[in-house]
């Protein structure tokens, strides 16, 4: 006999038949007038990884709502990453209620913005601002001619008509999917000094995990709390592995197999910091691809450099 129950499969199944825990962001979006708009999400979530000519998220929302016109006309938004504050929690939920225009809800927000950092460098390429409350944003743009999407227009609000994409555009009555090309991952430097130079559970940023709108009355959220590491699960370094940390030490700069051997037994928790300082050595002397001379060469640098500092 099974030891669970069977529940119904309902509309919003990931709210209303399953505890499903979700990222919280806030949607930035341009209007008509250019100004930006503000919507929170959860059904939003990595798409391409790797493997593309470009890396890619997917939004998930009512093709009714202002964020799914607004891509819909524009193609471009922002991605927000908000922190755990209970204040910046109540400030999402305030800007959730469908059906509200901009013009009645941006006026009551507090959450501050400024201008895209891709808007900054080009001002011709109008951009969604972002939020400087945020801990990490993306900056997206929507591959309309995927699924043959491009197409697709604003302006119904009642519900739209088939024939339905299968995964991007309008994908039924009601809905939309968004393939959002990421052209810029923005972070503020405190995380992004981790992420270079190596993670501790410290590090992590207090972002919130929500389990949706669930009672007819609240949403409900979880607060960042310790971090537990557990070590992966290898006894022996393996080519597999240190290749896997080494493709993602640097989006240009890449290694042979040959010099990837010859790191092979660096400890795993100083590998990224080994991993760099090749990457920093590659850029330095204008090499992308890094073999197992140039390792040497890399090698008896830091051994000089050593023998200085005794």
């Amino acid at each position: 006999m099974s030891s669970f129950e069977n529940l119904r499969i309902v509309d919003n199944f990931y709210q209303t038949s399953l505890f499903f825990p979700m990222p919280t962001v806030v949607i930035g979006t341009l209007c008509e007038d250019g100004s930006t708009t503000l919507g929170p999400y959860s059904l939003v979530q990595p798409y391409y990884v790797a493997g593309k000519d470009f890396y890619a998220m997917l939004l998930s929302c009512r093709n009714s709502s202002n964020t799914a016109q607004n891509i819909l006309r524009t193609g471009k938004c922002s991605i927000n990453f908000i922190d755990d504050n209970p204040k910046s929690f109540k400030e999402a939920v305030k800007l959730s209620w469908p059906g509200d225009k901009p013009s009645d809800k941006m006026p009551k927000c507090n959450f501050r913005l400024e201008k895209s950092l891709i808007e900054e460098e080009n001002p011709e390429d109008k951009r969604p601002m972002v939020l400087t409350d945020a801990i990490e944003a993306i900056e997206c743009t929507w591959v309309r001619t995927l699924d043959h999407a491009e197409n697709d227009q604003p302006g119904i609000l009642t519900g739209y008509e088939p024939p339905y994409h299968d995964f991007n555009g309008i994908t039924s009555k009601f809905g939309a999917h968004f393939i959002l090309k990421i052209d810029k991952i923005l972070m503020k430097k405190k995380y992004s000094d981790a992420i270079i130079n190596g993670v501790r559970a410290k590090d992590f940023p207090p972002l919130p995990v929500d389990y949706g709108y669930r009672d007819s009355k609240n949403f409900w959220f979880h607060r960042k709390s310790r971090l537990r590491a557990e070590l992966l699960q290898i006894r022996q370094a393996s080519l597999e592995s240190v290749r896997y940390a080494a493709d993602r030490a640097d989006d240009k700069v890449k290694f042979t197999d040959e010099a990837l051997k010859t790191v092979l037994n660096v400890p795993r928790v100083f590998l990224p910091l080994v991993l760099k300082g090749c990457v920093d050595w590659a850029k330095e002397n204008g090499v992308t691809l890094i073999d197992e001379n140039h390792m040497k060469i890399i090698n008896d640098k830091r051994a000089e450099e050593k023998k200085k500092k005794k």
